[in-house]
């Protein structure tokens, strides 16, 4: 702070502000890898197959993306890993979908997504 120009500090607000990122350092780690791993194109399809069709087996992820399955269990397995996504077994079938707290998130970011326009980000 010494190497600052400006003429005042507000030191109790910089130690609250202090305060306050310990506090969400946590959440903001786990937030961050949610994002770095959403920031892969095929991830982030799936994410929006996901949130757009609630649940999804590797199969028919596989269909629609034009991908081996063995591909899309791996982005699966990074998502999940991370508690993006989570897994229900039915019968012999594995369904994936969002884990309620992170979709929240993945659905304000995916809400930015239209099929009649690109969002380009500047």
């Amino acid at each position: 702070m010494e190497s600052c120009i400006r003429e005042y500090a507000d030191i109790d607000q910089l130690r609250q502000c202090k305060a306050n990122i310990e506090e969400v350092q946590t959440a903001i780690q786990k937030l961050s890898k949610a994002l770095n791993l959403a920031g892969n194109e095929v991830r982030l399809k799936i994410l929006y197959l996901l949130n757009t069709e609630k649940a999804m087996c590797p199969c028919d992820l596989s269909d629609v993306l034009e991908m081996t399955v063995p591909a899309i269990s791996q982005h699966l397995r990074k998502l999940k890993d991370v508690d993006i996504i989570r897994s229900e077994k039915k019968g012999q079938t594995i369904f994936y979908s969002l884990n309620n707290d992170a979709a929240q998130v993945i659905i304000s970011l995916l809400g930015n997504i239209s099929t009649n326009e690109a969002v380009l980000i500047k």
